[in-house]
């Protein structure tokens, strides 16, 4: 079926013509095995998908990762907060957690709960009904930035309202961003159950659009078609959860998500392991638009180029997962919680 697009807004827009010139070298996200500490900025939508949870605890737990602070993205996001502050309690962290922006750009929201919350009790839940300022959370994510140029690694997995304001907020802030790596949109034509869309491109598809539009730094993106070819079904998850506090407590949480659905995709930590581990996915290299037109607004489109060079416009590629190795992934994701690697689940 033909649609009229209303505007397509991407990451260096030349690029989806087919006779672009190459013409700048293009500095990539290097890939062989992160041995020194990654600094880490966490934006995150926890308390609806599980596995957000999963992917912050194993942030948490890995000693190469230094997680500076954390910031919460859609409904409830103070509930979020929440959440993540108890993972942080019981992996004995002192993280600052501010709740960002709860509603999109331009439409309503889609997503206004944090379901999981259900599981704190009233005291870790307390002051969650207070009043807040969406601005600190997008502040103090350039105060981090900026306190440690060309080191901040930015983890994005929830919807993109944050990243978006941030870029908009702080103009050329994005230049001084080690690196983007974000879960969301879909770069292929893998079947998953949702077509050619994904859950945090259309939550908040200016965002999407925005955020792709504004970054100047070297992004790193996992889309749905990646992801979503690596999972557990409930019963798995209760067994390898078992071994460590936190994962127990993502278990208990995850009750909820497996009340309406068989399965836990690993969506979040594939991104997550990445920063370790950028082996555990094969990438190819181009550039993403995000469609705005009626009914596929957040729709994300690749076109592929040359991973050696950028674009005629100067706008730098983008690094987008092509494959898995999921033996590799669950090594990698289980291997700060107990000293035996879990394999692939059969």
């Amino acid at each position: 079926m033909n649609l009229t697009r209303r505007h397509l807004i991407t990451q260096g827009a030349t690029a989806l013509a087919t006779s672009l010139a190459f013409t700048t070298p293009l500095p990539l996200i290097a890939k062989p095995l992160t041995q020194s500490h990654t600094k880490l900025l966490f934006d995150t939508d926890i308390g609806s998908d599980i596995d957000d949870a999963v992917a912050l605890a194993y942030l948490l737990m890995h000693p190469s990762i230094d997680v500076l602070g954390i910031t919460t993205v859609t409904g409830e996001a103070r509930k979020r907060a929440a959440l993540a502050s108890r993972l942080l309690e019981l992996a004995g962290q002192t993280v600052p957690i501010f709740p960002g922006f709860e509603a999109p750009r331009e439409i309503a929201t889609r997503q206004p709960i944090a379901q999981q919350a259900v599981k704190l009790s009233v005291t870790q839940l307390l002051g969650t009904d207070q009043p807040y300022n969406p601005e600190a959370a997008i502040d103090f994510m350039a105060d981090s930035i900026r306190a440690h140029p060309f080191e901040v690694t930015l983890l994005a997995v929830g919807p993109f309202t944050n990243v978006a304001r941030l870029f908009e907020k702080y103009p050329g802030i994005s230049r001084l961003i080690k690196s983007l790596v974000i879960m969301g949109g879909k770069y292929s034509d893998y079947p998953t159950p949702w077509g050619p869309s994904e859950w945090n491109g259309i939550i908040d598809p200016a965002a999407t659009a925005l955020m792709f539009a504004k970054a100047e730094c070297p992004i790193r993106a996992f889309g749905l078609d990646i992801t979503w070819q690596v999972s557990m079904d409930a019963q798995q998850v209760s067994r390898a959860f078992a071994t460590h506090p936190l994962l127990r407590e993502v278990r208990r949480w995850s009750d909820v998500w497996f009340a309406e659905r068989d399965a836990l995709h690993f969506h979040d930590p594939l991104a997550a392991v990445s920063l370790i581990d950028p082996t555990v996915c094969n990438y190819k290299y181009g550039q993403v638009a995000v469609d705005l037109s009626p009914g596929r607004e957040g729709f994300t489109e690749f076109v592929a180029a040359n991973p050696q060079w950028t674009t005629a416009s100067n706008r730098p590629l983008i690094e987008v997962a092509a494959s898995v190795n999921a033996n590799q992934f669950f090594e990698q994701y289980f291997a700060p919680f107990t000293p035996r690697a879990i394999s692939a689940p059969n």
